[in-house]
């Protein structure tokens, strides 16, 4: 008999209840709107669907919110197809609530004077805070996020490390529309944001993870 195996642990994956994934979405989506919030004051970028939201949101009379729940339908085909219902019903969901609270913190608290290093560092970690909250409940921010997420489960790709480089070369892009400082900011931000991913959401670190 393997001596190994005297220290070999069977652990059994247990689902997540409704009212551990209704926490979840609810606290997380209060993290990644209050760091929308600094963001939008700022008037930083970040990548994927919010990137384009944040974009629209600050050459129209539109709110971000507005934007972001509009900009996602396209998204929840593919996550029907290979992610599940369960986790589409959750992801639009979670961007319904981002939607409204990305709106409404702005008149609950006052978040204007923050230091733009400070908004970077801690708005972008917020968010992936958030983000990694939403993936260990099997949901997402939509858009990019279904991508990526889609990739870690059936082409074993760090989600994070994808995320951060389509992001920074959104972000790149964008040079032409938002101040010089305020991309470099953007960049830091989303560094942050995607490190907490990459570093926390590895395949086999958490089981309850991306298995249906």
């Amino acid at each position: 008999m393997n001596s190994n195996s005297n220290t070999d642990t069977l652990v059994q994956i247990k689902e997540h209840s409704l009212f551990e994934d209704a926490q979840a979405i609810v606290l997380a989506s209060l993290f990644v709107s209050f760091g929308v919030a600094l963001f939008t004051e700022q008037e930083f970028l970040i990548g994927g669907t919010a990137g384009a939201a944040f974009l629209t949101s600050y050459a129209t009379d539109w709110s971000f919110g507005e934007i972001f729940f509009v900009i996602n339908i396209p998204f929840y085909a593919l996550a029907l197809w290979r992610l599940g219902w369960f986790f589409t019903l959750k992801t639009f969901l979670t961007v319904g609530l981002v939607s409204l609270l990305s709106d409404l913190i702005p008149l609950w608290i006052r978040v204007d004077g923050a230091h733009p290093l400070f908004a970077a560092i801690f708005g972008g970690s917020l968010m992936g805070a958030g983000l990694l909250m939403l993936f260990r409940h099997k949901a997402s921010l939509g858009g990019l996020n279904i991508l990526s997420l889609y990739l870690s489960k059936y082409h074993d790709i760090n989600a994070g490390k994808f995320q951060m480089i389509v992001d920074i070369i959104i972000i790149i892009l964008a040079i032409f529309i938002v101040d010089i400082w305020a991309t470099l900011y953007s960049i830091l931000a989303a560094i942050c944001m995607n490190a907490v991913l990459a570093i926390n959401f590895k395949k086999g670190r958490y089981l309850a993870s991306l298995e249906s």
